[in-house]
């Protein structure tokens, strides 16, 4: 019997992100607001993360209509028309549904023909994990265009008192389209994770503990935020060098560095690690945002774009870790 041929979809030489859209949370709360229940102070928690204020959810706001917003803005900056979105990936560890995925909502709200909708979880690194997986997508012909979202209500699961962690969440959401390109615009995924330290960022009970405790609050997130530092300071200036070298480029040819916006410090110490040229215009969105997990990486990349220091054509390196440990990095061209 002859072996049968096999029909495979046309390929795309390339993925490039073809749109940005952000939302964020509307309530802002500044370090003042926080002190007195974690008996701190706003030079502490400066100095500690950088950070002096975060965005929280405010009336009538919540994680899906962060997302859709920002899905709606990415779309139109994209130049497509939402019926030709095909995939939907979104990336969040805080819709609080275990099934349907968020990502299916998104489909219905946006006016979308029936396109794959799923969610990952790989908490504040999975807006790279998505943006690698779309761009395999569109070059192996599985879709044309994706839609990426990362979006967080982390105020939802910030325990207010617990001194290590009250100040660093924030809420938002981020997305971008990812399509074909004539020219490379994504270029290879570096990811893994660190599991023997799966626990050093964690959800402090699970959801059938919770209910067996009959807690009246929802289970918090907690770390351990001197073993993060210590391994993200060091380990992901490695990862950076590692992308950079799997896709052939230098540092000094990087116009921006889009970090995750964990910590002021560790922002520095990575790009101290590696060395970067003055020029390379570096990513602080923490600052006034906050730690928003899976958004923080386009929240940071479009007020980059609001302050006029990233602009479309740049080179910028994407690089975010988080629960798992987990990790992805990749260069792009951004919108």
């Amino acid at each position: 019997m002859s072996t049968p041929t096999w029909s495979m979809p046309a390929t795309s030489p390339h993925a490039a992100i073809l749109g940005l859209g952000v939302d964020r949370a509307k309530r802002v709360v500044p370090n003042a607001d926080l002190v007195a229940a974690i008996d701190s102070s706003d030079e502490w928690i400066q100095q500690r993360t950088g950070i002096k204020e975060r965005r929280w959810l405010g009336p009538g706001e919540t994680l899906e209509s962060l997302a859709l917003a920002a899905s709606q803005r990415a779309i139109a900056s994209s130049g497509i028309e939402a019926a030709q979105i095909d995939a939907i990936v979104v990336a969040t560890c805080t819709h609080t549904l275990q099934t349907p995925a968020l990502a299916a909502k998104l489909a219905h709200l946006l006016g979308t023909q029936a396109p794959a909708a799923f969610d990952i979880s790989a908490a504040c690194a999975g807006f790279c994990h998505a943006v690698g997986l779309a761009s395999d997508m569109v070059r192996s012909g599985t879709s044309r265009y994706v839609l990426v979202v990362g979006a967080e209500a982390l105020s939802r699961v910030t325990s207010k008192t617990d001194r290590g962690t009250a100040f660093i969440f924030g809420d938002g959401a981020g997305a971008v389209v990812v399509g074909p390109s004539e020219v490379p615009g994504i270029g290879p995924v570096v990811w893994g994770s660190d599991g023997e330290q799966f626990d050093a960022i964690r959800q402090t009970v699970d959801w059938v503990e919770a209910h067996e405790n009959q807690d009246p609050e929802l289970p918090y997130i907690a770390m351990d935020g001197p073993a993060v530092f210590r391994w993200a300071s060091y380990e992901m200036a490695k990862i950076a060098q590692a992308t950079l070298d799997r896709t052939g480029i230098r540092a000094d040819q990087l116009d921006l560095f889009v970090p995750h916006q964990a910590n002021m410090r560790i922002i520095d110490a990575m790009a101290r690690a590696m060395k970067l040229p003055e020029h390379v215009r570096i990513a602080r969105d923490i600052a006034t945002q906050g730690n928003t997990s899976a958004a923080s990486i386009p929240l940071a990349l479009a007020r980059m774009y609001d302050e006029g220091t990233a602009k479309s054509g740049d080179l910028a390196l994407l690089i975010a870790f988080g629960a798992g440990l987990s990790y992805a990095a990749q260069v792009v061209r951004v919108p």
